[in-house]
Order: structure tokens, then sequence, then C-alpha cells
């Protein structure tokens, strides 16, 4: 499809599902991290998605192959990834699904912050600084706040293992849309962005403690499902959305993801939901409308 300067139908169905399906798959990675080590985890479902990617470009006729000139971006994109990856699937381990959420999903605010210094048309206005400003104290909220987490599992360093996996986030989506890989099919995109990033998580995982802990079939079919799904289905998905739509309102759009997230963390593992945490929330979805608000036209 030709790029497009504002959402269309086609464009929110697709971000309201990608929310969806994106907000479960944290429920799966706390679940299978009860039986992989975090980082090897994510270093497995890189090293099948590899597969599943290549399977599914090569059902389209889609080619992996990029020029030599390109090598260095798709190589970028493969460690932005893998940082991404390895901070979340911590943070997922060491705190709750709700905490992790809301400040993974704080993507945005490190988006708009590299997309003002190097993309063109992406400057940072006064309504965005405000946006900004209501994000930022919302994520202090989230990281202050341990009451909301009272009777369940929290750490700041997991907070700041999603944090961590937020700006790799950010990263990896700058770096699909304002370097050379910005060229490629968001197939192509992904498919050297898993393969890169799963050798670089298989070989630092041993660094984070016992590759296995209580494996269980359940775990092996969520690893499966990482894999196919999220990996193949998922990203493929949004890469090909950042590739049609603007970036930051495509961002922006990424705050129903945290909220579904929590209700489900709440609905399906019973993680409390307090006043502080949904006030965090509230600032932090406040904040990333702001910053991807289109300005109003004068009037003639």
């Amino acid at each position: 499809m030709p790029r497009k300067d504002r959402l269309d139908a086609v464009g929110i169905g697709a971000l309201i599902a990608i929310s969806t399906l994106l907000a479960f798959n944290q429920i799966v990675v706390k679940v299978v991290n009860a039986g992989l080590q975090p980082v090897f985890f994510a270093g497995l479902r890189s090293a099948l998605a590899v597969v599943s990617v290549l399977a599914w470009m090569r059902f389209r006729g889609i080619s992996h192959r990029i020029p030599r000139a390109t090598l260095p971006a798709a190589l970028s994109m493969g460690v932005a990834f893998a940082a991404e990856f390895l901070c979340l699937f911590i943070a997922l381990d060491l705190t709750t699904v709700v905490r992790a959420a809301i400040l993974f999903y704080t993507m945005p605010l490190w988006f708009s912050l590299l997309a003002h210094f190097f993309l063109p048309g992406e400057r940072i206005t006064a309504l965005k600084a405000t946006g900004l400003i209501f994000a930022f104290a919302g994520t202090a909220w989230a990281i202050l706040d341990k009451g909301s987490s009272t009777g369940s599992q929290a750490s700041f360093a997991g907070d700041l293992c999603a944090l961590g996996g937020a700006f790799g986030w950010a990263m990896t989506a700058f770096l699909a849309r304002g370097s050379a890989m910005g060229r490629e099919r968001p197939e192509t995109q992904l498919f050297w962005m898993v393969l890169v990033s799963g050798p670089i998580l298989i070989l630092v995982a041993p660094a984070f403690g016992p590759l296995v802990r209580d494996i269980q079939p359940l775990h092996i079919w969520g690893l499966l499902f990482q894999a196919v799904v999220v990996v193949t289905g998922g990203f493929v998905a949004w890469l090909w959305v950042l590739s049609v739509y603007p970036a930051s309102t495509v961002a922006s759009f990424s705050f129903l993801t945290p909220i579904f997230g929590m209700l489900l963390g709440w609905i399906l593992l019973g993680e409390p939901i307090g006043p502080g945490i949904l006030g965090a929330a509230a600032l932090v979805a406040v904040g990333i409308i702001l910053i991807n608000r289109r300005p109003a036209l004068p009037e003639n």
C-alpha cells in the first residue's frame, strides 16, 4: 500500500488487533519464564522465528537479501531487537505484567525524543512537550508506587529492565523508519532482526543463570506461539503498519496495549491493580495522546 498521512479504518483495526495480541504476549512470556530462563527463551524464540519468517517470505515470493550497503543498518536493528527483548523478558521475570506493561509501553516517549533530533518533520512542539511531561510523570509514579503491587511480585530492577526494553523498541522503530532498512519490506526487516538477535541472545544467556528451569509441555507450546504467531504474525503486521502510516501516530496507538495488558494480568494472573498504578497508567496514556495529537489547522 502507498504511504498515508493519517490512520484509516484498516489501520485502526490492525492496530487494535496488534495491541491485543501483544498484550496477551506478555502473559505468555510470564508463564513460559517459569520453564525457561528468560534470555535463553528470547533467543530460542528468535531462532525459531527465523524459520517461520523465512517460510512466510518464500510463500510470498519475498527475498531476504539486502544490498551490502544496508547491512550495517540491518545489524543495528538486530542488536536493538535483541536488547529490547533481553530487557523485556527479564522484566517480566522480576516484576508483574501490570507494571511491565505500563513501563515498556512508554516507547513513544523515547521514540519522540529520537525523532525530534533525527527524523525530518517529527519536531517536538509545545503540545508534544506537555505530553512528554505527563508521560514522564506517569513513569516516575509507576516506578515509585509499590502499594499497587502489595502481595505480588515487583522490583526496581524489573522496572528498569522494562524501561530498557522500551528504549530498545524505540531504537528498532527509529531504525525501521530512519535508516537504510526503511527501504526494505517489513518481512525483510523482521527476518534480519530475528536472524541477528537469536545468536546474540543465546550466546549471552548463560550469564543469566541455568538455561532450563521446570519446563512443561505448556511452556513448549508458549514458545512456539511466540515464534510463529507473535513474531511472524504480530511483528510483521506492526512493521507493515509502520511502513504505511505516520510513525508517531502508530506509536501513539501503543497506549492501548498496556491497558489490555493490565486487564489480562488482573484477569488471568490475579495481579492487583491499585489506584496508584491506575493513576500512573492514565498519565502515561494522556501523555502519549498529546505527544501524537495533530495540531489544529489555522482558520481562514
